[in-house]
């Protein structure tokens, strides 16, 4: 597996890919700004990074040509946007990303474009393509910026949940509600957190099982916690 690095202004954004990319396999650092995306460059070596465009101090196109100009730029990066255009995607890959990404990102662009970018060697130290084009990086525009199932902004975390009794007053949809909500928390617990192998025991797809968890609130931290202590 490999080491990843997410640099999002955005918290949400940087907790969901973190959960993501872990229930992988790979190792997370995050970053929220330039700043702290140069130093954890430096300090992790990251195998990819994943790079959003707009940030307080430093946009993510000045820091990949920096990277380019500087001979940093020594893995795969792709580019994120939630206000991105096919000349922000073309500008992207011209300056050495590898793809484009617009947010919310779907959760098959997002696997499919690490595994791609995993997959390609490294670039040439200091080389950034002269007359590069979107669709010489694996993913074209087209695909990178089409919609498409949308990624939850962030888990809704909650406090401890006690031992769920059943009230069978209340209206349906709740009791259907409160049960779904046992029943996937049960799951999360069983398989320590792992998002794939809930995925696989209950029928979900990944992404409808995400804006599932999501809508009952339950809190995907739960079952990590308990298979740490």
């Amino acid at each position: 597996m490999a080491t990843i690095l997410v640099v999002d202004d955005e918290l949400g954004i940087r907790a969901l890919l973190s959960e993501i990319l872990a229930d992988e396999g790979h190792t997370v650092e995050v970053a929220e700004n330039a700043a702290q995306a140069r130093a954890s460059r430096q300090r992790f070596r990251p195998d990819l990074v994943l790079l959003d465009i707009w940030m307080p101090d430093v946009d993510g196109i000045t820091l990949l040509k920096e990277w380019g100009a500087t001979s940093l730029l020594t893995m795969p990066v792709i580019m994120m946007s939630g206000h991105g255009t096919i000349d922000t995607a073309v500008e992207a890959t011209k300056v050495g990303a590898m793809a484009f990404l617009e947010k919310p990102i779907t959760l098959q662009k997002l696997l499919r474009a690490v595994e791609q970018g995993l997959a390609k060697p490294a670039p040439r130290s200091g080389a950034v393509p002269a007359h590069g084009s979107a669709t010489d990086h694996g993913l074209t525009v087209e695909s990178a910026m089409t919609g498409g199932a949308m990624l939850p902004t962030l888990p809704m975390m909650l406090g401890p949940q006690s031992e769920q009794s059943f009230d069978l007053d209340r209206p349906l949809r709740e009791a259907r509600d409160a049960f779904e909500k046992s029943y996937f928390e049960f799951h999360l617990s069983q398989e320590n957190g792992s998002m794939t192998r809930v995925a696989e025991k209950t029928g979900l797809e990944r992404t409808h099982l995400y804006r599932k968890l999501k809508q009952l609130g339950v809190d995907l931290t739960r079952g990590k916690r308990g298979a740490a202590t």
